[in-house]
């Protein structure tokens, strides 16, 4: 075979292959791409309406509902795309069911476009919609807007508003039975009966002899006028004899301004004898505070001798919060509980709130007055207190998280169904225990108010504008789209 037959044939060979590469190439990529049958059609639908993403990571997508292996979220249906969401919207915005306000990333909701899109990572565009002729003010949001930002509602009730004010107190004397044993007189100790402080005295005790000079004297003189009107009374001048009675009564007045008592001054009449020294007894039953004299003391007109408390009734002091002072009021039943004294309660009510604020502690003081059997109670303890105040009537009550306090206004959004919020202002009064917040107007029992995610909610439905409507304003048109590839 020839050089020139060998080369022929090996073109022709090459010139073969190349038109029946071309030919399987023209076959998968044109025909096969857009010639599909019925059946692939058909199947390529039903994949897509089986595929399920996540809204916090849009690249995660399978054909069956589920979570996240990431966070966790509900898988929700992937969404058709923004020309069939368009459509969609607009076929039902001709028909007057919804109309479509803007269009909002599902993940921030302050990008907003008027037209459908993808967010700026990536994530499908979700419409708000606001309903024609609905009520002032209401947003509808989608459902699967809803789902993703996790919001829960809860019905408004009506009930007793009550609380629990757990603070300390400390015990402290009543102030009503402290007693003050003052010396009248200038002189000296002779004797002391009480040596000790904390001692306990009973009522009519001695305390001390104390010998005074004045005390002689107002003696002898008690005695000269008594002798006196012995002699004068059978005179036959009443004005003698009248005279003499008030010289005796004034001798005896002296001695009683000198805290002499009547047994001392009849055993005076009795034996006509001066005694050197005059016994001072306690005024009542208690315990000594403080003993300011000892054996041999002198003593001045005025000094303080003892100081003496009956401790059967004592006082609790405890320290109250400024936002907690509408609560606690005269009568509020109290509990005290002490360290030392396991499982025992002391029942009381508070008694009095002072009317100022310590200074340093920013707290005010409850008063709460306590029998003291056994006196279990001592002064200067530290004590558990437990207020149980109480709200007359029944109360409309909310949670307090459902509150939005934006520092002028508090806010709730009411659940109106089918997607639709509302923004409505409340006035609201003292905030109960568990977390619940007494509304004095802007609520009535039974309607459902948003308890979570409505901070999200507040931003997704533009709150601004939906509250200027709310209070007559003219509502601000939807935000102009920004450039094409940057945020808002």
């Amino acid at each position: 075979m020839t050089a020139k037959k060998i080369v022929s044939q090996i073109l022709l060979v090459l010139v073969a292959a190349a038109i029946g590469g071309a030919g399987a190439w023209y076959w998968l990529a044109g025909g096969a791409g857009h010639v599909p049958s019925a059946a692939g059609k058909g199947a390529t639908a039903d994949a897509k309406k089986q595929q399920y993403t996540c809204s916090m990571h849009p690249f995660i997508i399978t054909d069956k509902p589920g979570n996240c292996p990431i966070c966790g979220m509900t898988l929700v249906p992937v969404r058709s795309d923004s020309a069939a969401s368009a459509g969609s919207g607009g076929e039902k915005e001709a028909k007057g069911e919804r109309k479509i306000k803007y269009w909002v990333a599902p993940m921030d909701p302050n990008y907003r476009r008027d037209k459908p899109g993808k967010s700026p990572m990536g994530m499908d565009l979700v419409p708000v919609y606001e309903e024609e002729g609905g009520e002032e003010g209401t947003i509808r949001v989608d459902p699967n807007t809803i789902q993703s930002i996790g919001v829960r509602t809860a019905a408004v009730t009506t009930g007793e508003l009550k609380k629990t004010i757990r603070t300390v107190g400390k015990v402290a004397y009543d102030e009503s039975r402290i007693a003050s044993v003052n010396s009248k007189v200038n002189g000296w100790i002779e004797k002391l009966y009480i040596d000790t402080t904390g001692q306990e005295v009973r009522k009519g005790e001695p305390l001390i002899d104390i010998y005074a000079p004045d005390l002689v004297s107002a003696q002898q003189e008690y005695l000269i006028a008594r002798g006196h009107l012995e002699k004068v009374k059978d005179s036959p001048f009443p004005d003698v004899v009248g005279s003499a009675k008030e010289l005796l009564a004034s001798a005896r007045k002296r001695l009683d301004y000198w805290d002499i008592n009547d047994a001392q001054i009849g055993k005076l009449e009795r034996t006509g004898e001066v005694r050197k020294t005059l016994t001072l007894y306690s005024p009542f039953h208690g315990v000594v505070m403080s003993k300011a004299v000892f054996d041999g003391t002198r003593v001045m007109t005025g000094m303080e001798l003892f100081r003496i408390a009956d401790i059967s009734h004592v006082w609790v002091q405890a320290d109250v919060y400024e936002y907690e002072l509408p609560w606690v009021k005269q009568g509020t039943p109290a509990t005290v509980t002490l360290d030392y004294i396991p499982g025992r309660k002391f029942h009381g009510k508070v008694a009095y709130v002072y009317p100022y604020l310590d200074g340093k502690t920013r707290t005010a003081t409850a008063r709460i007055e306590l029998v003291n059997p056994g006196v279990e109670l001592k002064p200067d303890m530290f004590a558990h207190v437990e207020l149980a105040p109480r709200v007359a009537g029944k109360s409309v009550l909310i949670p307090s998280d459902a509150v939005i306090r934006t520092g002028v206004r508090d806010v709730v959004f009411i659940a109106k169904g089918e997607g639709r919020f509302q923004p409505r202002e409340v006035s609201l009064g003292l905030e109960g225990e568990e977390g619940t917040v007494q509304v004095v107007s802007g609520l009535s029992g039974g309607e459902r108010i948003v308890v979570s995610a409505q901070f999200l909610l507040d931003s997704e439905s533009s709150l601004k504008e939906a509250l200027k409507k709310f209070q007559g304003g003219t509502a601000a048109s939807p935000p102009a789209p920004a450039e094409k590839g940057k945020g808002r």
